[in-house]
C-alpha cells in the first residue's frame, strides 16, 4: 500500500508531504503522486517510530497479565514501532531457543518489531552467565542483556558479562539495586514519609552505589553498560561525571534511561497506600524528579523507556507491601513526555525524537531500521502525533490486558494519531488499524 502523509511537521519544524511506498519513504516536499491512502497531517508532528528499550510482555509464563500480541497492540497505540522484551519471563529468556521464541511471537503479532532481551545470568540467579554468545548468534541476534527485576550484584559476574558482550558489540542493562541496602521488601523511597507510612525503605544510595560501580567496570573493560530506570539525583551526577570522563579519554561507554513515571510522579502518591503506585525503583521526591528532567533535557540521560509492567488484578490487589511492583506505560509514554518536557520548554520535538527513537534504537542496535531520519530512501517506521490534543486517560480503554495504570483520570497533552511499521499503518486515528 502507498500512503501519502499530507502536510506533516517534522521534528526540525519543516512542513512537508511524505509519500510512503513499498515500506520506504519515496518522496518528500510537495508530493503530487497519487497514493492509495492519504492522511491529513495538518498541525501534526511526524517522528521516526518510537523505540522502547524496556518492555515487559510477560509471555511466556504470565499470559494472564500480558501477551506478546496484547503488548504489541499497546505499543503500536502508543506510537512504538519497536520494543525490547525483557527477559524475566517464565521460563527466563536465557537461551537462544527462548530468545527465538519471543522473536517469533513478535513476528506473528506483526504490529511492532519485538526484540528479545537476553538474561545476563541463568535463571536471573546472579551466579552463572547465561548463553550470551549463543543468544547473540541466534536468529534473534540479541544485543541487550539484563536481569531486570534483579540486580547483577556480584561485581565479578558483572565484569565477566561486560567482557563477554564486548566481543559482539552487546550492552548490559543493569537494574541498579544493591540488595544489602534495599532488600526484597523495600517498596517506598526511604525518608520521612516511609517512616510515617510504616513501609520498608528503599534508599537512593542503593541505586547510586551500583551505578558508580558499573560505570567504573565499563571503563575497566572498555565495554558498554546501560543504566535502566534511573530514579535519583545522585545517580544522575554519577552518570554525568562518567560521560564527562568519556569526552576526555574515550574509555567509557555509559548510557541511561528514565521512565515516564519517574519524570512526573512522586513518592507523595503513596500516602493512600494505592498499590498502583508501587514500582521498582520506587517513586522519589520532587528534588529527584527535577534532576531527572534536567538530565534528560541536557542529554545526561539518553532515553525515555517505559518499563511497561502489566500485572493481573490478583497480583496488585493486596496490601501495599505485598503487591507486585510495576505499572503500565506503553500507551501513555509520549503524552507524559509531551506534558512534562515539551510543554515546560525542556525538550523540543527534535529532542523528543532523540530520546524516544534515535537514541533507543542506537543503544539497542536497531538503528539500521529504526530511529532513522525522515528522509527519502529510509524505512517508513513512523509516528504521527497531535501535539496539542488533550486526553484524559481511562484505564478501561487500554488495549493492554492489565489495568495497573497510574495515569487513570489524568489529563495529558499529546495524542498518537497514526503509527506506520515499514509503511503499513498499524494505528490510524488513534485506534488499531
Amino acid at each position: 500500500m502507498s500512503t501519502l502523509i499530507k502536510g506533516a511537521t517534522l521534528p526540525d519544524g519543516t512542513t512537508t508531504d511524505v509519500l510512503v511506498q513499498d515500506g520506504t519513504i519515496a518522496e518528500l516536499g510537495k508530493v503530487t503522486t497519487k497514493a492509495e491512502q492519504t492522511i491529513d497531517a495538518d498541525g501534526l508532528r511526524l517522528l521516526p517510530g518510537l523505540v522502547d528499550l524496556h518492555t515487559h510482555l510477560r509471555e511466556p509464563g504470565r499470559e494472564d497479565a500480558e501477551t506478546v500480541l496484547t503488548g504489541s497492540r499497546a505499543a503500536a497505540v502508543g506510537g512504538f514501532t519497536a520494543v525490547l522484551a525483557m527477559a524475566n519471563t517464565s521460563p527466563v529468556t536465557d537461551t537462544a531457543e527462548a530468545a527465538e521464541r519471543v522473536l517469533d511471537l513478535g513476528r506473528a503479532a506483526g504490529l511492532v518489531d519485538v526484540q528479545p532481551v537476553g538474561a545476563v545470568t541463568k535463571g536471573l540467579a546472579g551466579e552463572e552467565l547465561a548463553e550470551l554468545g549463543l543468544m547473540a548468534r541466534s536468529r534473534a541476534k540479541v544485543r541487550v542483556f539484563s536481569d531486570d527485576g534483579r540486580c547483577v550484584h556480584d561485581p565479578r559476574v558483572m565484569r565477566r558479562a561486560l567482557e563477554y558482550v564486548k566481543a559482539f558489540g552487546g550492552v548490559v542493562s543493569q537494574h541498579s539495586q544493591d540488595p544489602s541496602l534495599a532488600g526484597p521488601t523495600a517498596c517506598c523511597h526511604e525518608g520521612e514519609l516511609s517512616g510515617q507510612l510504616g513501609l520498608p525503605g528503599w534508599p537512593g544510595v542503593a541505586e547510586e552505589v551500583i551505578v558508580a560501580r558499573d560505570v567504573m567496570l565499563a571503563r575497566h573493560t572498555g565495554s558498554r553498560v546501560h543504566v535502566a530506570h534511573v530514579s535519583t539525583a545522585g545517580s544522575v551526577e554519577v552518570i554525568r561525571w562518567a560521560k564527562a570522563q568519556a569526552e576526555r579519554d574515550g574509555h567509557w561507554d555509559v548510557t541511561a534511561e528514565v521512565t515516564p513515571h519517574h519524570l512526573l510522579l512522586t513518592t507523595d502518591l503513596l500516602t493512600g497506600y494505592d498499590p498502583t503506585f508501587k514500582v521498582n525503583p520506587p517513586l522519589r521526591p520532587d528534588d529527584d524528579v527535577r534532576a531527572l528532567r534536567a538530565a534528560l533535557a541536557d542529554g545526561t540521560i539518553d532515553a525515555v523507556a517505559t518499563d511497561h509492567a502489566p500485572h493481573a488484578r490478583h497480583d496488585k490487589e493486596h496490601a501495599f507491601v505485598d503487591a507486585a511492583f510495576g505499572m503500565l506505560g506503553l500507551e501513555t509514554a509520549l503524552p507524559v513526555v509531551t506534558t512534562v518536557m515539551v510543554e515546560n520548554g525542556l525538550l523540543d520535538w527534535a529532542g523528543v525524537a532523540r530520546a524516544m527513537s534515535v537514541n533507543p534504537a542506537r543503544i539497542a542496535g536497531l538503528d539500521d531500521a529504526h530511529g532513522r531520519p525522515v528522509a527519502v530512501g529510509e524505512p517508513a517506521n513512523l509516528t504521527l502525533v497531535d501535539p496539542a490534543a488533550q486526553v484524559v486517560v481511562d484505564r478501561a480503554a487500554s488495549v493492554s490486558l492489565s489495568r495497573n495504570n497510574p495515569w487513570h483520570d489524568r489529563k495529558l497533552t499529546g495524542r498518537i494519531v497514526a503509527t506506520l511499521l515499514r509503511g503499513t499503518p498499524t494505528v490510524l486515528e488513534g485506534a488499531l488499524a
